[in-house]
């Protein structure tokens, strides 16, 4: 059996305090490595201690900006991989390109899997990864992939907060699975925003399913980008009369102009996960970031020690 001694975390430039707390649960230091520029702006990686024979676990989300954070994972895998080491885990709290997983229209790229084929090519042998945006990612791989969920720690900080007369409210039909998963730990009901076009050139009608009337509301998503989804079924959940509106989802993208419809929107608390690294700019008070440190080190733990990782997936 592995034991803990052999570990080594690593972490690129996508979310380094991430990756920090995560070594200090695990008390493992960060390994030494830098990563450079050439001044054409390629990406040059050093690793600067031995891995020979050990079990290496990269941080890094794919976030933005993407493509950056993409090859400096690549370039780093590959720079591991020729140095001996026993396994090449990456770690990958936000996984990026993950909205392009299938051919919507023709002559269209599958990204998705096209990040997986890179990943698996340049030596990594498992993927950790948190609430991927299409589920079916997880079979683009030919390499272990463990999918943990962000649900229940959102769903534990509303737990905590005991609010009654509330409702659990997706934003569209797909996101159902997910507004079941928060409603279970919830105990309360579930509504959703359904729209539809009635005719081609016809404004979208969009309706709530669900009684929301007079009722404390949680929009639940897995990632907030522009805020467009979140705020406009704040603002249709606000005609249709319920009181306190709350949102979250566990990857905040926050592409411009989010955070300005977030402050002016009818949210009264957005909370999110620290799965992308959020700058001062993207921070205001009415959105609150819970850590997802204590999951990924538990689940690294697992991995390194050969025990089960599905207790964490629910």
């Amino acid at each position: 059996m592995a034991s803990q001694s052999e570990m080594k975390l690593f972490t690129l430039n996508s979310h380094e305090p991430l990756a920090q707390e995560i070594s200090d649960i695990l008390d493992v230091p960060l390994g030494e490595s830098s990563v450079v520029r050439f001044s054409d702006g390629e990406i040059q990686i050093n690793i600067e201690e031995s891995v020979r024979g050990d079990d290496i676990y990269v941080v890094q989300s794919t976030s933005q900006p993407v493509n950056e954070h993409v090859m400096e994972l690549l370039i780093m895998v590959d720079a591991l991989k020729r140095a001996s080491p026993k396994t090449i885990n990456v770690v990958i709290p936000y996984y990026g390109y993950a909205r392009q997983d299938r051919k919507a229209r023709s002559r269209e790229p599958i990204t998705a899997k096209l990040i997986a084929n890179l990943l698996e090519k340049a030596g990594a042998a498992r993927v950790i990864t948190l609430d991927l945006h299409a589920p079916q990612i997880q079979g683009f791989f030919d390499i272990p992939v463990d999918q943990l969920m962000g649900i229940p720690i959102l769903g534990q900080h509303y737990k905590e907060k005991n609010m009654e007369n509330l409702v659990v409210v997706a934003p569209d039909t797909s996101g159902l699975t997910r507004v079941r998963k928060m409603a279970n730990i919830l105990n309360v009901p579930i509504a959703f925003i359904d729209k539809r076009r009635p005719e081609p050139n016809v404004p979208e009608v969009k309706n709530v399913v669900g009684s929301v009337k007079g009722k404390n509301v949680i929009i639940v998503d897995d990632m907030i980008d522009t805020a467009e989804t979140v705020t406009q079924a704040a603002d249709i959940l606000k005609e249709n009369g319920v009181n306190d509106i709350y949102a979250c989802g566990t990857h905040a993208v926050l592409s411009d102009p989010a955070i300005n419809k977030i402050d002016r929107s009818p949210i009264k608390e957005l909370v999110i996960t620290n799965s992308i690294f959020q700058p001062e700019n993207k921070q205001l008070d009415k959105i609150t970031t819970l850590s997802v440190a204590p999951l990924l080190a538990d689940a690294l733990v697992r991995v390194q020690n050969e025990h089960s990782v599905s207790e964490l997936f629910d």
